[in-house]
């Protein structure tokens, strides 16, 4: 089987199934609003969003829920009660369910979030 190699983020979204499609495209509004200087750029074969400091933040789709990246501490706790309904993991993921409404105010926010942590090194 070959390996996917995206070369941009609209290569990406539009290899995914199109339920999930519409959702990534939404996320994907959502961060570019938030960190409006950040570079779109595909890194880990995933949308990646980057300012010259450093990588702020990244997003990818799956068959069930698509993800955010980095969820470090300081993202778990800023964002506690908010993040409380999802699944955030130990490895840094935090996963929104595909059935669930879309928090596009909490991923802007954790978008800001990043970009600080970023800027400030």
């Amino acid at each position: 089987m070959a390996k996917i190699s995206y070369q941009t983020v609209d290569e990406y979204l539009a290899a995914q199934p199109e339920a999930v499609r519409g959702v990534l495209e939404q996320v994907r509004g959502a961060i570019r609003k938030a960190v409006p200087k950040a570079d779109e750029s595909i890194s880990y074969q995933i949308p990646a969003y980057k300012l010259p400091q450093g990588t702020v933040i990244y997003f990818a789709g799956w068959k069930k829920h698509f993800s955010l990246y980095p969820a470090n501490a300081a993202v778990v706790a800023a964002f506690k009660e908010e993040l409380a309904p999802y699944e955030v993991n130990n490895k840094g993921t935090i996963r929104f369910p595909l059935a669930a409404p879309l928090p596009l105010k909490l991923i802007a926010g954790i978008a800001k979030f990043r970009a600080k942590e970023v800027l400030a090194g």
